[in-house]
């Protein structure tokens, strides 16, 4: 299941259409890097989809071929991939990719 968030106010809603969102954060949902993420990315205003990879086998597998591990959370930010809340490389890849 995808959640998609639009930016600045936590609220999400659970769709599977393509909207252009370019940032991707693979989670579960006890993982608290994860939700640091997500409140730090809805500060910023940037929306994102959320993929629960305990409840979606296709989020897992996913989250595998883009990254080559389990672990959890994984950022790919228009085909960046970021492994862990790394907040200087995602500050640096919205600049770069224009999302902020």
């Amino acid at each position: 299941m995808d959640t998609r968030n639009k930016g600045g106010d936590m609220s999400t809603i659970t769709d599977t259409t393509t909207d252009g969102t370019n940032v991707i954060i693979y989670s579960t949902p006890t993982c608290a890097f994860c939700k640091t993420e997500k409140q730090y990315l809805d500060h910023l205003g940037v929306p994102y989809i959320v993929k629960d990879v305990e409840e979606d086998a296709g989020a897992m597998a996913e989250l595998i071929a883009k990254s080559s591990q389990q672990a959890v959370p994984v950022t790919d930010i228009d085909g960046v991939i970021i492994r862990g809340f790394d907040r200087l490389k995602i500050d640096e890849t919205l600049k770069e990719k224009a999302l902020v």
